[in-house]
């Protein structure tokens, strides 16, 4: 029989009405056996580190994943809540999103692509792997003990190629049809609160940004722009004697290309905090209003922001908000915070075992990452309840030194709460383990605790 501490228990409690009580007995164990078990995340993993390797019925386990009938769209609401509550009460909800690669293959899998593997290509290779397609919605919120914004992803979706679909009835669905979608469930789950989203290039399309921008409380977006981008002034008022469709747009702007060309250009100079890795950046900026437009398509209102190096190590890029009212410093602020989405992609392949996973079923194949991923913000909850006067512990060694904890301290510190509060119905007798000194014991626990 296992326990979890008081704190634990209330927390995970909130996922119990999700699911029935016999799927949820053995969600618990699959739940808290992740967390324990270094190395691959499997169905077996988790049941060995839970002392259940003589299971005979270990079929039930699985079904969790690949029959059982529970919502994963609920789990994500349930957790998002909780994330908000907690990280972000008051002000702008601040959330990225963005897709990653998960390196798979199989002939039953069957939702797989080639796609460009992100993390082995540059601008000059490009690198092709097989894999699944997901797109991560994260909230982007300052952790107290950790000093710094993390990403913490609470809704995953799986997007295949567009291969996949041409033996399908239902047509193929694109990056931003997929964050469109998320997007507005969102807003449906926080119908009141201000929503900010940032996200890259990819994602910087006129239909999406329209929708998002004509919602009765609409979602103010921030993406990368084109220096190419065709822009105008907004359409001029109408007269009331004249006759034909309106006007969509006025008289046509210079581009930005043309504008970082222009020794007229009025540069601001910026110190930015926490620019990609960087304690501080100095950049330079200038931002203006402007109507973005492509034939065929509704024209949509924003604020761009023009970002160049003083020093000249990067290149100029730029920026567009929905939301001409936001300060063109806070675009910058809101926008950099967005690169802790591939640290928070990083830390889950590292740490909770995402790409070890070994389901080939459809169910089973969209339920594990997506709560693979979710787990890495229930740790974050688990170790921001288990905060001593708002500290952490850190783990030091000789060879590598920390000023802040990470993610691998939080992990240790719930594993170890976990191991002092478990108990077990241990295969070796009693007598036998009162033989083993104190200090091995212990030393184990610490080891379990440690490991990745």
């Amino acid at each position: 029989m296992l326990t979890l501490p008081e704190t634990y228990c209330t927390l995970i409690s909130r996922f119990a009405l999700v699911f029935s009580k016999r799927v949820w007995r053995h969600a618990q164990v699959l739940l808290i056996g992740t967390i324990l078990a270094p190395g691959k995340r499997t169905v077996t993993s988790a049941l060995r580190v839970m002392g259940l390797s003589d299971e005979k019925h270990f079929q039930n386990y699985h079904r969790v994943l690949n029959r059982a009938i529970w919502s994963s769209l609920e789990v994500s609401r349930v957790l998002l809540m909780l994330l908000v509550n907690t990280f972000a009460p008051r002000g702008p909800v601040v959330i990225g999103i963005d897709e990653t690669l998960e390196r798979r293959r199989g002939a039953k899998i069957k939702a797989k692509g080639i796609y460009r593997d992100p993390v082995r290509s540059s601008r000059s290779h490009f690198v092709k792997a097989s894999g699944l397609r997901w797109v991560s919605a994260m909230l982007l919120v300052p952790i107290p003990w950790a000093r710094r914004v993390w990403a913490l992803p609470f809704l995953t979706t799986l997007a295949p190629s567009e291969r996949f679909y041409e033996s399908k009835v239902r047509g193929h669905k694109k990056l931003t049809d997929w964050a469109r979608q998320m997007l507005l469930q969102v807003r449906r789950w926080l119908p009141e609160r201000a929503l900010v989203v940032v996200a890259d290039g990819s994602y910087a399309a006129i239909l999406l940004l329209e929708r998002l921008q004509r919602l009765p409380n609409p979602i103010c977006m921030i993406t990368r722009l084109r220096l190419d981008a065709a822009l105008y002034k907004p359409a001029p008022p109408r007269k009331p004697s004249k006759r034909g469709r309106p006007r969509l747009k006025g008289a046509r702007l210079p581009t930005l290309e043309q504008i970082l060309q222009d020794p007229k250009t009025t540069w601001k100079k910026l110190t930015i905090r926490g620019w990609y890795g960087e304690k501080r950046r100095q950049v330079e900026i200038v931002s203006r209003t402007a109507v973005w437009y492509h034939s065929g398509m509704p024209p949509v209102a924003i604020r761009w922001v023009l970002i160049r190096d003083p020093k000249g190590e990067f290149r100029p890029q730029a920026l567009l908000c929905t939301d001409l009212n936001v300060d063109p410093v806070q675009i910058v602020k809101w926008f950099v915070m967005r690169w802790q989405l591939e640290v928070t992609f990083q830390e889950v392949r590292t740490h909770l075992g995402v790409e070890t996973q070994r389901q080939w079923s459809d169910w089973a194949i969209k339920r594990t990452t997506p709560a693979l991923l979710g787990l890495f913000s229930l740790v974050t909850l688990l170790a921001h309840s288990s905060t001593r006067q708002g500290r952490l512990p850190i783990r030091q060694a000789a060879w590598y030194t920390k000023t802040v904890p990470t993610f691998s301290d939080a992990l240790a510190i719930v594993r170890h709460q976990l191991w002092q509060a478990m108990s077990f119905h241990m295969s070796v007798p009693e007598a036998e383990m009162q033989k083993v000194p104190r200090v091995l014991l212990k030393r184990f626990a610490d080891a379990l605790c440690y490991a990745t």
